[in-house]
């Protein structure tokens, strides 16, 4: 019986993370919920006790039934019947039973039958979910749109919807259309408020993943004469069986193929206005696409490690020329830099993960009563440094999983273009995940403002002032030097004061500053255990090279240049 939790040491590590008591405490509330529930966390270690239990389960699931019903999903896919969604056999099974071992809204809280989770632990499912079936994840993922339903919905719409979701029914997040796919301020689908209290849903959304969901979020234009992100808000919707909405296709994708991705056709659909009117994009949906770039960074981890395992284990089964092909410097060489951007990624993502609870934590408790100056201060250092870092993991892990998931078919030769082997479904399936909720090219937008405002030097500054072991000495020299580059290359581009000029070079002070970064964060965890040492080392040495290739490219870069990229 394969786990895929128990198996990779890696995982379980992030859970004794220094700052993990800090998140855990703030999420129960002094253990409140020991008096009202017998499933609640009784203190800290009890919390984290509870984490391991479920992650087991969720590990055991994906080993035993996810991952043998990857390929059978693949072949097979979603149809439409009569403008409903039937999934594969096989992605019916997955979600049936993750539903029926109560892993819907593990970080719900417990009045509406979730586990109250911190995001750690349920990130840590995502990314195991993933390594089973990229395709499946974004089912169970979607998930998410209940956190926005606990965050920003009425009483009244929580208590309809949360239980439900944690029971298993399904969600989607309703957001592009065939003419508004980046550009969500172009939606255009109408909601119209009727004379009985619903509201009425009108016209098409399309690459809706899971879109035949029970339980739908939808953005659409509730005020009319506008035509910008003022006049949307966002709704809750059920799928009712009265055709007011219709799958009109599914599209024909190349890879994550059990994820049904829909065009939908709303006629007089009722819904159920979501927080405040006109605050729909501004407000609830950046909240939302936050928390699916964080998803998106499990999903390429839990990919980058599936890729990892084929990789390494074809590597040393396959023989040549009377030893296996491990042995080869060529193989091996690529199996460490598969190894590397994998625990490198993976350490961002759980670093992320961590700024994004404390804050969400600090914003709930907000809700409750007012925070005292340190709270607010520290709800507001953590809340920059999950906006700073959410683009930052979007877009390394993303492009990792696709070089890991390429280098992971080289690997396997000839026999990697073949539909035999886990590898090819790997390939197509990374291909999405630099581009959906919002491409690299949008994350480095998102990005450069923490380039220019200092968010991320002063992050370098923090890590190099943290005690770490003897043995990474040689390699924090590396990285204070790689910094010292970073600074320079910034200063160089912020002294023109050049927005065109800084726009054209923002990947590459982006790609410095994570590559940075991603260098620290294993130092650090290699010196809390060392498990990751092998790849800080080989880590680094890319990102010095990476970095100067940048830093050189900055410091000889003339404005003229602009006119050869624009022919």
């Amino acid at each position: 019986m394969a786990n895929f939790y128990k198996d990779n040491e890696g995982l379980k590590f992030q859970l004794s993370h220094p700052l993990m008591r800090k998140i855990v405490d703030l999420k129960e509330r002094n253990y409140a919920d020991k008096d009202k529930y017998d499933y609640a966390a009784a203190n800290f270690e009890d919390a984290i006790d509870n984490y391991d239990k479920v992650l087991e389960i969720v590990g055991e699931i994906c080993g035993d039934v996810l991952a043998p019903n990857a390929e059978g999903v693949d072949h097979d896919g979603p149809q439409v019947v009569n403008n409903r969604v039937i999934y594969a056999p096989g992605t019916q099974q997955n979600h049936d039973v993750l539903a029926q071992a109560g892993l819907y809204g593990m970080s719900l809280p417990r009045q509406y039958g979730g586990l109250n989770f911190t995001m750690v632990p349920y990130v840590m499912a995502a990314e195991i979910v993933s390594r089973a079936d990229a395709g499946f994840a974004n089912i169970w993922g979607l998930q998410d749109c209940a956190e926005t339903i606990n965050e920003f919905a009425s009483e009244e719409i929580k208590a309809e919807f949360l239980p439900r979701i944690n029971k298993g029914d399904t969600c989607s997040m309703d957001l592009t259309e065939p003419d508004a796919g980046s550009d969500l301020q172009s939606v255009t689908l109408r909601a119209t408020e009727g004379e009985d209290g619903w509201w009425y849903l009108n016209g098409v959304k399309r690459f809706i993943t899971n879109g035949d969901a029970q339980i739908k979020l939808v953005l659409a234009r509730s005020e009319e004469g506008t035509t910008d992100g003022r006049g949307l808000s966002y709704f809750v919707c059920e799928n009712h069986k009265d055709n007011a909405i219709k799958v009109r296709r599914i599209e024909n994708k190349l890879g994550i193929k059990g994820s049904p991705t829909c065009e939908l056709v709303f006629t007089n659909a009722k819904a159920k206005l979501v927080g405040t009117r006109k605050m729909g994009l501004i407000k609830y949906v950046m909240s939302l696409m936050n928390g699916a770039r964080l998803g998106v960074g499990a999903q390429s981890v839990g990919l980058s490690q599936a890729a990892y395992e084929e990789a390494l284990a074809y590597a040393k089964d396959r023989r040549q020329f009377g030893k296996a092909i491990i042995e080869f410097p060529a193989v091996y060489e690529m199996i460490s830099v598969i190894k590397a951007k994998l625990q490198a990624s993976r350490a961002l993502l759980y670093e992320t993960t961590r700024f994004v609870d404390v804050y969400k934590a600090w914003e709930a408790i907000a809700n409750e009563r007012a925070l005292t100056k340190e709270e607010k201060q520290d709800y507001k250092e953590y809340q920059k440094l999950a906006d700073a870092y959410t683009p930052l993991l979007k877009m390394f892990s993303s492009e990792y999983a696709n070089q890991n998931a390429y280098d992971c078919i080289q690997v396997h030769g000839g026999s990697g273009f073949m539909k035999d082997y886990t590898c090819e479904r790997l390939y197509r399936d990374a291909r999405i995940l630099t581009i959906y909720e919002g491409t690299s090219q949008l994350q480095t937008v998102a990005a450069i403002r923490h380039v220019t405002t200092g968010t991320y030097l002063n992050q370098m500054l923090a890590y190099e002032a943290m005690p770490t072991s003897a043995e990474f000495d040689g390699l924090k020299a590396k990285l204070k030097d790689m910094r010292a580059k970073y600074e320079a290359a910034v200063a160089r581009v912020l002294e023109n004061k050049d927005n065109e000029e800084l726009d054209f070079l923002a990947r590459r002070l982006v790609e410095m500053a994570g590559n940075i970064i991603m260098g620290h964060l294993l130092i650090v965890d290699s010196s809390r255990e060392n498990l990751f040492s092998e790849s800080a080392n080989v880590f680094v040495a890319m990102g010095e090279a990476e970095v100067a290739k940048h830093a050189k490219y900055i410091a000889e870069f003339k404005k003229e240049n602009l006119a050869f990229f624009r022919k």
